[in-house]
C-alpha cells in the first residue's frame, strides 16, 4: 500500500510538472507571437511533450488561454488594489488602465474574454469570469468611497462601469467609431453612468 502511495505521489507530480511546463513555455511563446498566433504545435515542441500531452491538460489552446489571459488580468486586478483608492473617475481610468489593455490587446483575446466571462453553474467558473467578479467588486468599493450618483446601488454602478469598459472595447475594433480613443469615451459614458445628474429644467 505504501508503495502504490509512493508511486500515486510520484505520477501526480510528473503531472503537475508537466502542465506547469507546457504553461511557461506557452507565456514565453505569447511574449513573441501574441495570444492569437500562438500555436499548439510550438507549446508542445518546447516542452518535448507529445501533443496528446498537451490535451491530456487542456481541452483546447482556448482552455490553455484562458489560464494565461485569466493571470495577466488577476496581476493588473492586484496591482490596482495594491495602490491607493482613486478618487475620480479620470483616476480610477487611470488604475484600471492595465487592466483595460490587457483585454483589448488583441481582438482574439477579447473574443475570448467575452466568451469565457459567464458560466452555466459555479464549478465552471474559471479564471476570466473570476478576474471579471473581481474587477466588479473593487470598484464597488470605490464608488461606496466616493462622490457618486446614490440613487442606485454601489454594485450596480460598478456592473455598469464594467459593461460601459467592454462596450467602449468592442467599439475599438469597428472602423466606423475608431476615431474616438478608448479612454475618452469611456469617461465620456463613466461620467454619465456614476455621477449625479442635474434635474433638467
Amino acid at each position: 500500500m505504501v508503495q502504490t502511495r509512493s508511486m500515486a505521489k510520484a505520477v501526480q507530480k510528473r503531472t503537475l510538472q508537466t502542465r506547469a511546463r507546457l504553461l511557461s513555455v506557452a507565456r514565453d511563446l505569447v511574449k513573441t507571437s501574441g495570444y492569437e498566433g500562438l500555436r499548439v504545435e510550438e507549446v508542445v515542441l518546447g516542452a518535448g511533450v507529445a501533443k496528446g500531452t498537451f490535451f491530456a491538460h487542456f481541452r483546447d489552446k482556448d482552455a490553455l488561454m484562458e489560464i494565461l489571459i485569466g493571470a495577466e488580468l488577476d496581476s493588473s486586478l492586484d496591482q490596482a488594489e495594491a495602490g491607493p483608492v482613486p478618487v475620480s473617475i479620470p483616476d480610477m481610468i487611470s488604475v484600471m488602465r492595465p487592466y483595460h489593455l490587457c483585454m483589448k490587446q488583441e481582438r482574439y483575446v477579447f473574443d475570448l474574454i467575452l466568451r469565457y466571462s459567464g458560466a452555466a453553474a459555479i464549478a465552471e467558473i474559471g479564471p476570466i469570469a473570476n478576474t471579471l467578479g473581481r474587477y466588479v467588486y473593487l470598484v464597488e468599493e470605490w464608488v461606496k468611497a466616493g462622490s457618486y450618483r446614490t440613487d442606485i446601488s454601489p454594485e450596480l454602478i460598478a456592473e455598469g462601469v464594467q459593461g460601459f469598459a467592454i462596450q467602449s472595447m468592442s467599439l475599438q475594433f469597428c472602423a466606423l467609431h475608431a476615431s474616438t480613443t478608448f479612454e475618452d469615451r469611456l469617461k465620456v459614458y463613466w461620467d454619465a453612468w456614476m455621477l449625479p445628474q442635474s434635474p433638467s429644467n
